[in-house]
């Protein structure tokens, strides 16, 4: 593929010397035939030398019946609007020109959009459709290019499922969503077929169409015992979370209850409504389990908890920071904080924890209390013996906290071993500014900056030091 226009003018010299298209660019990929068409129409008109030495060495002739593909394709680029309406017409005589005339559809000039869109119409079957589809809906995104994506759907609606297959593997998301909208609209995929399309692709709007139309095209409750299973074991919590809702519609809604503890809260929310119709208590089925506090409690259900009970619950929550699973313990940190009852007392160990996810969920709930926190202590904790983790919670609390106490931090870690943590510590130095209410002219602020000079230019150090009451 072409990396730039550079590699469109060098594949315009090999044509304007009769390099068949097919050694001169990648036919199959849009992309090509987009930089080829910039490479010689829009880049003509810099007069770049370098770009165009093709049109002095080997000019087009006023006759272009006489061109054979490959300068037939120059003339199809060409800026002059006249040449390129009449290699319109030549291109008749050379399907593999087809890309080009589908990018002459959308052309500015009305004459060429004429002809082109007349040839594109007539030309256009099936088999070149499905070929096509990727320049075609590339090209669409520009003025005028709504023709090219109309025909195209237009001839598309009357492929089969075995022609749009290989548009449903497209690495393209557009194309795909294109392909699966042909498919819901002429029904060409069977309800299991669309929910492991949207149990597959990475694509949020594929993944909502095909499981929509799978969920709604069942007609009988039995028919869901092929749809459910690829919703409900996806990776992606969009595409489970819609089988959960559909359990209450398939008569299933038992099945909901292990969702209860998913690792989305998008999921867990769906499945708590499920249960709830089904006269069950959620909030009650979470306490039952969080008070068994056993090993094998799964981290979902202590957020659960957290999502659907109350500050009466806090007290639960408190007695699983010392779990012995790290996710059971970094969950009940983040119920407490969203239960509003964090304890900086209660929580301050959990900054040590050797799991990275405890200290962050910590860090977090803490930040609120930043400025109350002591300050030599999470110093303590930046210091490069500690855990990584642990240097960079500390650090995010100090920097929460602001003043003399940030800016000592962040520059006594500008020579931490971490890459990102020493970036993280610059960044912090460079928009630091005195709090309003600490004393100016400390002769610590004037030695620390001075230790990050590195970091200013001269008139922002000066600025800064003018601004914390040490400058000279």
């Amino acid at each position: 593929m072409f990396e730039d226009i550079e590699d469109g003018a060098a594949a315009a010299t090999r044509l304007a010397g009769g390099t068949p298209l097919h050694r001169t660019l990648d036919i199959a990929d849009p992309g090509d035939w987009l930089t080829l068409d910039a490479a010689v129409r829009e880049v003509a008109w810099n007069r770049s030398q370098s770009l165009l030495g093709w049109r002095h060495s080997t000019p087009l002739p006023a006759d272009l019946a006489q061109l054979g593909e490959s300068r037939l394709a120059l003339a199809l680029c060409h800026p002059d609007g006249r040449i390129r309406q009449e290699a319109v017409r030549q291109s008749v005589r050379y399907p593999g020109l087809l890309p080009l005339v589908v990018i002459r559809c959308a052309d500015w000039a009305d004459p060429v959009r004429g002809h082109a869109r007349q040839l594109l119409r007539e030309a256009l079957d099936v088999d070149s459709a499905v070929g096509l589809a990727p320049l075609v809906l590339r090209a669409g995104r520009r003025d005028r290019g709504g023709f090219g994506v109309e025909v195209l759907g237009q001839v598309l609606r009357r492929a089969s499922r075995g022609q749009l297959a290989a548009l449903f593997a497209d690495p393209d998301r557009t194309v795909r969503r294109f392909a699966y909208r042909l498919a819901v609209e002429g029904r060409l995929l069977r309800p299991a077929e669309l929910a492991r399309a949207a149990a597959r692709d990475q694509d949020t709007v594929v993944q909502d169409l095909c499981a929509t139309a799978a969920l709604t095209a069942p007609g009988d409750e039995d028919a869901y015992e092929d749809v459910l299973p690829p919703l409900l074991s996806a990776r992606n919590p969009r595409v489970r979370s819609a089988g959960v809702t559909a359990l209450r519609r398939a008569g299933r809604s038992e099945r909901a209850e292990p969702f209860l503890t998913d690792r989305s809260a998008l999921v867990r929310a769906c499945a708590r409504y499920v249960v709830r119709q089904r006269g069950g208590d959620p909030a009650a089925w979470y306490r039952e389990r969080c008070t068994a506090g056993a090993p094998e409690l799964p981290p979902g259900a202590v957020i659960g908890l957290a999502e659907c009970g109350n500050r009466a619950d806090a007290g639960l929550l408190r007695s699983l920071l010392v779990h012995p699973v790290a996710g059971v313990r970094a969950r009940a940190v983040a119920g407490l904080r969203a239960l509003d009852c964090v304890d900086a007392q209660r929580l301050w160990p959990l900054l040590d924890d050797p799991a990275a996810a405890v200290v962050r969920e910590t860090a977090t709930a803490l930040l609120p209390s930043a400025e109350v926190l002591p300050a030599d202590r999470l110093r303590e904790r930046t210091g490069s013996e500690r855990p990584r983790h642990v240097r960079v919670g500390a650090f995010r609390l100090l920097d929460a906290r602001g003043g003399v106490e940030a800016l000592r931090a962040a520059v006594g870690l500008l020579g931490d071993p971490d890459t990102k943590l020493r970036a993280w510590a610059g960044q912090s130095v460079q928009r630091w500014r005195p709090s309003p209410d600490e004393r100016h002219g400390d002769a610590e602020v004037g030695e620390l900056l001075d230790r990050s000079r590195h970091l200013f230019s001269d008139h922002a150090l000066r600025r800064r030091t003018w601004e914390a009451g040490v400058g000279g």
